[in-house]
């Protein structure tokens, strides 16, 4: 079907019934954001809920691509079908996603049961975690039983990627200072699995203690995050991480918790979403409205104080008077 031959019923039959061409270009209205894309998410919704999505993240280099293309070999053997998105946020010149890394999959592109696509951020940072939400559902209703979502880095735009999955898995590598770094960064409250890729760095027993000891210090998890020394290349302990992913998703569905884990980044994805649409509303309103130019002058010139400033601001904006005389904040 050409392009511009697509409806929303036949893309919505199509995303139905798996077919690859409906999905890449679900998948392409969702990343321009286009309106069609909107209304197609729209009637597929309810039909959501299906799939298992699963966050990779971590450091760049580590080997997540080589990991993902390993347990999708894995997960197809048992004759699940498979989504990957993988997402790129660090693209800024072709306004598209780097496709260098995803080589590690390309033995997967011509199965059918696997459908991967690679998205950048589009030069709308802060969007793809909406994007992402968006092509995670329409794999969902086109039947997909497990969705990898792969981010590069550890950055906050990964972590609001990430924060939509079910399950999230943190790969490391030995010897790697990014590693250290992240762990020191706080990502450790992220995730439910820990893998240590490249197992026969002379580096990795030490790492897997490292990260065991900064794991003890967090006592409050009732699910304490495994850790598996890898070797992606040659799927070396790749059915250990699986078996750990799905331990995981069997202590959420035990505990009821995988149902409140959605429902909650659900309505943290809406939020988050709404935040940054508000945001966009009120950086262009202020651009286009000379009164409230001069209200970010004043304040730029000490001669009105910030809360003061936001007060008139979210007023004439959004009608958001401080009626009580309560302090906004």
């Amino acid at each position: 079907m050409a392009r511009g031959d697509w409806t929303r019923e036949t893309l919505a039959a199509g995303v139905r019934a798996g077919d690859r061409r409906a999905l890449a270009r679900a998948i392409t209205l969702v990343e321009n954001s286009e309106p069609l894309a909107y209304d197609l998410v729209r009637e597929l919704y309810p039909e959501t809920g299906g799939a298992y999505a699963i966050g990779v993240t971590g450091p760049p280099g580590v080997g997540k691509s080589s990991l993902i293309s390993s347990l999708v070999r894995h997960v197809r053997a048992q004759e699940l079908t498979v989504g990957v998105i993988s997402v790129d946020p660090s693209s800024p010149f072709t306004k598209g996603a780097l496709l260098g890394d995803r080589i590690r999959l390309a033995d997967h592109f011509l199965d059918p049961g696997v459908f991967i696509r690679s998205m950048g951020t589009r030069g709308h940072l802060g969007g793809l975690a909406e994007a992402t939400l968006q092509a995670l559902l329409i794999l969902d209703a086109a039947g997909k039983e497990i969705v990898f979502l792969e981010t590069v880095g550890a950055g906050q735009s990964e972590v609001e990627v990430i924060g939509i999955a079910d399950t999230v898995v943190l790969v490391l590598m030995p010897g790697s200072g990014d590693s250290v770094q992240a762990l020191k960064a706080g990502i450790m409250e992220i995730p439910d699995v820990i893998a240590i890729n490249k197992m026969d760095h002379p580096a990795a027993k030490t790492m897997l203690n490292e990260v065991r000891s900064i794991l003890s210090l967090d006592r409050e998890r009732a699910w304490r995050p495994p850790i598996v020394l890898t070797e992606a290349t040659r799927g070396e302990n790749v059915e250990e991480l699986w078996s750990k992913i799905e331990a995981h998703r069997a202590f959420l569905e035990s505990e009821g918790e995988l149902e409140e884990r959605r429902r909650r980044n659900l309505a943290g994805e809406v939020f988050a979403v709404a935040s940054m649409r508000a945001k966009a509303h009120l950086e262009g309103a202020v651009a286009d409205d000379p009164e409230l130019r001069r209200l970010l002058d004043e304040v730029q010139r000490r001669e009105l104080d910030p809360l003061s400033a936001v007060r008139e601001i979210l007023d004439k904006v959004f009608h958001i008077g401080d009626q009580n005389g309560t302090d906004p904040r």
